[in-house]
């Protein structure tokens, strides 16, 4: 069983600046892809970004965070983030991570956080 808790959520303005991050419990963090997931309200649920178990050399971005939001991870904090930058109002939603089954790929997920609000005015 994988516990995630994400933080660092809340409100900025348009253009500014936010960095999440998702502390996960347990010893096999390392051997799990992450990633990042949105849902705004009364929208579906949304991919924002994946990276790769291990060293994470492979990342992947929906096409709205491209240049903008960057993941990472570091296995020895057992934390995964997301920088975000230039923040849009469309950006608005809560943010959820997600982590793989043991040695899992990108793409199907087993374990979810509880989520955090990151609201951008307009």
């Amino acid at each position: 069983q994988v516990q995630l808790v994400e933080s660092g959520g809340g409100l900025v303005q348009a253009g500014g600046s936010l960095s999440l991050s998702c502390a996960a419990s347990g010893r096999t963090f390392s051997s799990r892809a992450m990633a990042w997931f949105r849902q705004a309200p009364g929208k579906e649920r949304e991919f924002v970004a994946s990276i790769v178990a291990g060293s994470g050399s492979t990342t992947d971005y929906a096409d709205f965070g491209k240049g903008r939001f960057t993941i990472s991870r570091d296995n020895a904090k057992n934390t995964v983030y997301l920088q975000m930058n230039n923040l849009k109002p469309e950006d608005t939603a809560v943010y959820y991570c997600a982590a793989t089954r043991y040695e899992g790929s990108p793409g199907v997920y087993r374990y979810w956080g509880q989520g955090t609000q990151v609201t951008v005015p307009s």
